[in-house]
């Protein structure tokens, strides 16, 4: 007899908890991204999907956060219409807002790892405002200017300098929902 040869690989496993959280999260994103309105001089929108994905970022760990982030991306680039506008499809990867897309991956991981282990809104405040804005605004500005071949202060004022005030309070909204979750989720645990 001969005896079958398997390769064993390694198996990932997600609990339940984590697994809910996750879809919870991604839910959130696409329930917020209808929140939005648009302004005349940018091909960019004001969303709410913002504060769902910074909120993503502070109740999830870092490799919760991206998986999450990522496969909400990745539905919306398949085409279901859960992007800002109520659209989705690969046209909006590729046309002027898709780096902001492509970035919000990265940018949730990053804040989801400088988040911490402790619960505290200042953190979480100073993260959101000073690492996930700006690190946001690259992916969608780079996008911009090479879709629509405008230059750099053309970009920034379509992609930027409009969006600057409305993030910082979306960033601190942010904060403070993601304390009250994370104390909610503490106390259940």
């Amino acid at each position: 007899m001969q005896k079958e040869s398997t390769i064993e690989l390694p198996q990932e496993h997600f609990t339940i908890q984590e697994l809910t959280k996750m879809a919870l999260c991604v839910a959130f994103c696409c329930v917020s991204a209808f929140i939005s309105f648009p302004l005349p001089f940018t091909p960019g929108l004001v969303t709410a999907l913002t504060i769902a994905l910074t909120v993503t970022a502070f109740v999830l760990p870092p490799k919760l956060t991206f998986i999450a982030v990522a496969s909400y991306v990745f539905l919306g680039t398949i085409g279901l219409p859960i992007f800002p506008g109520g659209v989705g499809g690969i046209g909006r990867i590729l046309g002027p807002t898709g780096g902001f897309y492509l970035g919000w991956p990265f940018v949730c991981l990053l804040e989801s790892w400088l988040k911490g282990q402790t619960i505290q809104f200042r953190r979480y405040a100073l993260v959101a405002v000073l690492a996930g804005v700006p690190l946001t605004y690259i992916g969608g500005l780079i996008s911009i200017m090479l879709v629509m071949q405008v230059g750099l202060w053309q970009g920034l004022t379509m992609a930027v300098f409009p969006f600057i005030p409305g993030d910082i309070l979306k960033a601190l909204l942010a904060a403070f929902i993601a304390v009250r979750v994370n104390k909610m989720l503490q106390r259940n645990e």
